[in-house]
């Protein structure tokens, strides 16, 4: 599918005329003010995020990481997370549309051989492309068949992020005794989308299954040399998704904590017992938000060091070190710890100082309980504590495919 784009990017810079900078953050920030008045409407519709994702297409935000020089938005990885953060305090499941596309585009870029990325590159920007993946570790590989044209696909995987409305796929298949790397149209015909997403949470995250039943794929379409070691900087990949979700976890924690500080102030009643005109100064109200509060300071703290650390590691490209790469995971999995708690601890804990009005359907504050909720059970949060414990007592990092 071809996606209108309303943003034109300035050219590659020069020392004599410096092109404007693309505002993501000020890009995300309208998207969420658009977002939020109906979060909770469309949050119990539950549909398929097709008019979401033409305001994404419209924001600017699809073309941020790539650079300049092919037309894109030459934003930093900092821009794309903060952008998804902005957009997750508005809605949890439109914050990981973004955040699982720059994820996918990011692996397909990197994975490529310079020729194949610059095309690539280009080539979404052009298109205003829409990137999804399907990787599921847990699920048996896909598999890859050489044949004389080309290759044939065969494979099944669940939770296919963004797969089923993107324009391109980025998705790794066994071939031969190893694997590839590989990106398809996701209309491609033999790709079939099972559409059955039906979790309590995330509900328009577009993370059902997907099918691929003897699906042509072209020798330009297996990205870089499969029989080679992968590029160096690919080690980063699993931490830069680990990171992702960092952000639209704190996004939705500050967005619960917002709705519920405007709560308290505007509806919440005292309680009889508690001697004060406002709920907004009951003793018992104050400490607990302010405990919140600092959780949640604290935890974007830890966002922003990591994120410092992975564009250092990032800026490394493949002459990046093995000690270099651990250095940006171990941080980001202490962030990837602290915001899981805390995002879980504020989403639950709101209705405590709101009160019992606050459950009101219409309200639909426990949607962002459920966004976490859902979303956390499907990397254990237990394992990422066992990769900090082991960093910092033994300096390593347990290797995990696609998992750390």
């Amino acid at each position: 599918m071809t996606r209108p784009s309303v943003v034109t990017f300035p050219a590659a810079r020069s020392a004599a005329s410096p092109a404007p900078r693309f505002d993501a953050i000020a890009a995300a920030e309208r998207v969420a003010q658009t977002l939020l008045p109906d979060a909770a409407a469309r949050d119990r519709l539950g549909a398929s995020p097709r008019k979401e994702l033409e305001l994404l297409s419209g924001s600017g935000l699809l073309p941020l990481l790539n650079p300049q020089e092919h037309g894109g938005g030459g934003g930093s990885f900092t821009d794309a997370l903060l952008a998804v953060r902005v957009i997750g305090r508005a809605d949890a499941s439109i914050a990981q549309l973004l955040a699982y596309h720059y994820l996918h585009l990011t692996n397909a870029l990197w994975r490529a051989t310079p020729e194949q990325g610059a095309a690539l590159s280009r080539a979404s920007v052009a298109g205003n492309w829409f990137w999804g993946g399907a990787s599921n570790p847990r699920d048996p590989e896909s598999r890859l068949t050489a044949v004389e044209d080309g290759f044939r696909l065969t494979g099944r995987k669940t939770f296919a992020s963004n797969a089923a409305l993107a324009d391109r796929i980025t998705l790794r298949a066994e071939l031969n005794d190893g694997f590839a790397v590989l990106v398809v149209p996701g209309d491609r015909e033999g790709v079939t989308h099972g559409n059955d997403w039906d979790a309590f949470g995330q509900r328009l995250s577009e993370s059902g299954t997907i099918t691929f039943a003897d699906v042509h794929v072209g020798k330009d379409e297996v990205l870089g040399d499969p029989a080679a070691a992968p590029p160096p900087r690919t080690s980063l990949v699993v931490p830069f998704h680990q990171l992702l979700i960092v952000n639209f976890y704190l996004g939705t924690a500050e967005g619960a904590l917002s709705e519920a500080n405007r709560y308290i102030r505007t509806v919440s009643r005292p309680w009889q017992a508690s001697n004060v005109e406002k709920a907004s100064l009951d003793p018992y109200i104050l400490e607990h938000y302010g405990l919140l509060d600092v959780d949640l300071r604290a935890s974007l703290a830890l966002a922003d060091v990591a994120a410092e650390r992975f564009e250092a590691a990032a800026a490394r490209a493949n002459d990046i070190t093995l000690d270099e790469r651990n250095i940006a995971a171990g941080a980001i999995y202490a962030a990837k710890v602290h915001s899981s708690r805390t995002a879980l601890e504020i989403t639950a804990r709101i209705f405590e100082l709101m009160g019992a009005r606050a459950t009101a359907g219409h309200y639909g504050f426990d949607r962002f309980w459920r966004n976490i909720r859902t979303h956390t059970l499907h990397d254990p949060v237990v394992y990422k504590a066992r990769e900090v414990g082991n960093y910092a007592l033994n300096g390593t990092i347990t290797p995990t495919p696609l998992y750390s």
